[in-house]
């Protein structure tokens, strides 16, 4: 029974590399899949007015939702804009504008940025090859074994479930970094609000530590199959 829980590493690993495709494919690419949103949101009683606007950001850049006014019960909308898709990017005019602040620019944000977001294709291509390499788990030998493949999985395995725990930890420090910094220069009109794409790094992680039970579960357990005392190589 240990055995057939190798057979769950596979499937376990091509969701993961899933999960991470889609976090490294998040805003500006698909728009519902972000790391963390900047809010800003302002009221006053003259005319009844009211705006909001929000930036969303991603690996590959940010898109902003656009400022949305509101004077005299009237609205007033503009047009949500993407940034240009490239790795690693800055707290930009668009940004500031967007959000009607100043001092975003800061660089130790930037920096931070840049560097951890590199990871997240990189983990991705490493899921990949993983998850190849794991295929070669359901084939048997002849002598009913597949141990070898499976320490090959495990070892990489391991390897690639370090690296994501790696980046959803980094995530997690880059958003609450932002959050205090944004904070302090905002004075608090600034709201950070965490996104889906941590999660999904968290639940990456996650399913490829079980894989990796699972290989463990092949190098322990693809022995021989015996039947009536006999291998299968005996008995044929």
């Amino acid at each position: 029974m240990f055995r057939q829980i190798g057979l769950l590493t596979p499937p376990l690993i091509f969701v993961a590399f899933l999960l991470l495709l889609l976090v490294t494919l998040s805003v500006p690419i698909i728009k519902d899949i972000f790391l963390f949103r900047l809010s800003a949101a302002a009221s006053s009683g003259l005319l009844n007015s009211s705006a909001s606007s929000s930036v969303v950001f991603g690996v590959f850049g940010y898109c902003t939702s656009g400022v949305d006014v509101r004077v005299a019960g009237v609205n007033h909308d503009t047009a949500a804009e993407c940034s240009r898709r490239h790795l690693g990017y800055t707290f930009d005019d668009n940004v500031q504008t967007a959000l009607r602040v100043s001092g975003l620019e800061d660089k130790n944000i930037s920096k931070a940025l840049t560097g951890v977001l590199a990871l997240h294709p990189i983990v991705v291509a490493l899921t990949f090859v993983t998850f190849l390499i794991s295929l070669f788990m359901l084939r048997r030998g002849a002598n009913g074994t597949s141990r070898l493949p499976s320490f090959i999985a495990l070892g990489v395995g391991i390897f690639t479930a370090v690296l994501t725990t790696i980046v959803f930890l980094v995530d997690c420090i880059l958003v609450a970094v932002v959050r205090h910094k944004v904070h302090q220069i905002s004075d608090g009109i600034l709201t950070l609000n965490w996104g889906n794409a941590v999660w999904m790094s968290l639940t990456a992680a996650i399913l490829l530590w079980i894989a990796n039970v699972g290989a463990l579960a092949g190098v322990c357990c693809g022995n021989k199959r015996r039947y009536n005392g006999t291998t299968d190589a005996e008995k044929y």
